[in-house]
C-alpha cells in the first residue's frame, strides 16, 4: 500500500500487474503449483470520503461513474452489473459490519497502466489488481488492520464471487510481489462456506488448506522479456472452455497435471539454485506441454503470433512460451545473459509484436504463507 494520508480525506493504493511463468491451467486445481511474477505496471485506486452515496470513476464504466448506495445491509449500484469492484465493496462491507464499525460512503477513482491508451488490456491481471488495490484502500479507510495474508484471502473471496474458477494466482502476485510459487485453495468450497458463514469465519475456513505462497529468487543469469501480441484474450473463457473439454477426472488431464507439477517444481528449484540451463529447458518443456494440451482440448492456447514470438526467441538460444491462458495477450522469454535480446525484439517489431518495458516489482514482507512450503 502507498500514499496513505488522512483516511477521512484521501487514500491512495497501488497494485502491480502479474505474469504467469509456468503452471497455467494446472493451477486452477487446488494444491497444484504455479510460478508467477509481479511487474511494475500498476492499477491505482484513490479513495475520498463522500456523503449520501458513493461513486466509482473508472474507464471500465465509460464517462459516467458507477453510483452505489446501501439498501439495508446490501450495497447496490444504479446502473452496472455485479463485478469485481462491487464484489470488493460488498465483501469488505460485510466484514466491517461483523466488526461493529460504522458504515460510511466514499468515492473511488481507478486508473490503470495495465492496458494500452486505446483501452486494450495487456493481459497483466487488471481484474486481480483492481481487487487487490480496492481491498487495500478499504482496509486503510476502515482501519481494519488486515495482515498481508488476510488481504490476499479477502481479495480471493472477492474474486471468486464473480469468477469462481479463478485460481487466485494473479491476486497472489499482485498482493505479495516478486517471484512466487503459488498453490490455490478450493475456491468452490470457500464460496459455499462464505454463503453460510461470516466473512471473518471464512478467512479461517478449512478450505484454505491447499493455499500456499513462497518467495522465489529472480533468475541470476537471465533476463525476463515480455512481448504483447496486440490480441487481448479472455482468461475466464479459455479456462472455462478447457474445463468443459478436459474435465479433471479425464486421464489425459491428470497426466497434464502431473507433468505441469513436475515442471513447476523443477523451475522453482532451478531458480533457488541458480541453474539457468534447467530454467531454460523447463520453460521450453512447458511450452510443448501447453501445445499438447491445446491440441488435445481443441483450445487455441498458442496463436500464430505467439508461435512467432516463441520461435524467434528459441532460434537464438532463449526460451519462450505464452503467459497465462494464452489465446493472445503476452508471451514471455527467458533470455540468458550471453544472448542479445535485441535480436529477438527486432523480429517482434517487424511483425507487430510489442516489447513491453516491464521489470519485476519486488516482494513484500510476509510472502511465505500457507501449509505447502
Amino acid at each position: 500500500m502507498s500514499g496513505v494520508i488522512d483516511r477521512a480525506a484521501f487514500i491512495e493504493t497501488k497494485a502491480p500487474g502479474k505474469l504467469f511463468i509456468v503452471g497455467e491451467y494446472a493451477v486452477v486445481e487446488p494444491g497444484e503449483p504455479a510460478v508467477l511474477v509481479a511487474v511494475d505496471r500498476f492499477l491505482t485506486v484513490r479513495l475520498t470520503r463522500s456523503e449520501g452515496a458513493g461513486r466509482v470513476h473508472s474507464p471500465e464504466y465509460g464517462n459516467l461513474p458507477l453510483v452505489w448506495r446501501r439498501d439495508g445491509t446490501q450495497i447496490v449500484a444504479d446502473h452496472h452489473p455485479y463485478d469485481y469492484v462491487m464484489s470488493a465493496l460488498s465483501t469488505v462491507d460485510r466484514l466491517r459490519a461483523e466488526r461493529g464499525l460504522a458504515p460510511a460512503y466514499f468515492d473511488l477513482h481507478i486508473t490503470s497502466e495495465l492496458d494500452d491508451p486505446s483501452g486494450r488490456k495487456f493481459g497483466l491481471g487488471s481484474s486481480a489488481a483492481v481487487v487487490v488495490a480496492t481491498i487495500q484502500a478499504l482496509d486503510a479507510f476502515y482501519g481494519l488492520g488486515l495482515s498481508i495474508e488476510e488481504r490476499f484471502k479477502l481479495s480471493l473471496l472477492t474474486a471468486i464471487q464473480v469468477a469462481p474458477k479463478s485460481s487466485g494466482g494473479d491476486i497472489a502476485a499482485s498482493t505479495y510481489g516478486g517471484w512466487i510459487r503459488y498453490t490455490a485453495p478450493d475456491r468452490f468450497a470457500l464460496r459455499a462456506y462464505l454463503s453460510e458463514h461470516l466473512v471473518s469465519e471464512t478467512l479461517q475456513a478449512p478450505a484454505w488448506d491447499d493455499f500456499s505462497v513462497r518467495a522465489l529468487p529472480a533468475p541470476a543469469e537471465a533476463a525476463l522479456l515480455v512481448g504483447w501480441t496486440g490480441s487481448p484474450a479472455s482468461t475466464e473463457a479459455l479456462v472455462d472452455g478447457m474445463t468443459h473439454r478436459s474435465p479433471s477426472s479425464h486421464p489425459d488431464f491428470q497426466e497434464f497435471l502431473a507433468a505441469s507439477r513436475d515442471s513447476v517444481e523443477s523451475f522453482a528449484k532451478a531458480l533457488e539454485t541458480g541453474d539457468t540451463e534447467t530454467q531454460l529447458q523447463t520453460l521450453r518443456r512447458v511450452r510443448r506441454l501447453l501445445q499438447r494440451l491445446g491440441k488435445a482440448s481443441g483450445t487455441l492456447i498458442e496463436t500464430d503470433t505467439l508461435r512467432l514470438l516463441c520461435e524467434s526467441a528459441e532460434s537464438v538460444g532463449a526460451a519462450a512460451k505464452p503467459s497465462g491462458a494464452g489465446g493472445g495477450d503476452c508471451g514471455i522469454v527467458l533470455v540468458p545473459n550471453h544472448v542479445d535480446a535485441a535480436t529477438i525484439t527486432d523480429v517482434w517489431t517487424r511483425n507487430e509484436i510489442r516489447p513491453l518495458d516491464l521489470h519485476v516489482h519486488g516482494a513484500r514482507p510476509g510472502v511465505d504463507s500457507g501449509v505447502n512450503q
